[in-house]
């Protein structure tokens, strides 16, 4: 039943990311056509140990997939390329260093092996 002020639901998937959670729905609208949200539910903690979500939503409409669709294929690139596809974060790394651009430099172009005094 499509109730007043309600999009019908058409198509749903769901992606689970740690703490946060992304809805993908397909929707229909009163005059019939279909339209995207994407939604991102993210959980919070309250100091009692009781948690809350937050939840920011994304609708995409028919007219805008093209461009949208080449612009976050650009940028999702552009990510990879620089910095690659593996994750490196404080939380899944707790011995993570990030290197300087400096230092990455004096490496490429110095003569001397890299040691890793743990292996000694």
């Amino acid at each position: 039943m499509f109730v007043e002020g309600e999009h019908k639901e058409i198509f749903s998937k769901v992606q689970r990311a740690g703490r946060r959670t992304y809805f993908f729905d397909v929707r229909e609208t009163k005059a019939g056509d279909y339209y995207l949200t994407i939604t991102e539910s993210k959980k919070f903690t309250n100091d009692d140990g009781t948690f809350h979500f937050k939840k920011h939503k994304i609708y995409l409409y028919k007219e805008d997939f093209t461009e949208f669709k080449e612009n976050f294929k650009e940028m999702t690139e552009f990510i990879i390329s620089e910095k690659g596809s593996e994750v490196i974060s404080d939380r899944h790394q707790k011995n993570y260093s990030p290197k300087h651009k400096s230092n990455e430099a004096n490496e490429e172009t110095s003569e001397f092996s890299d040691v890793d005094f743990d292996e000694v």
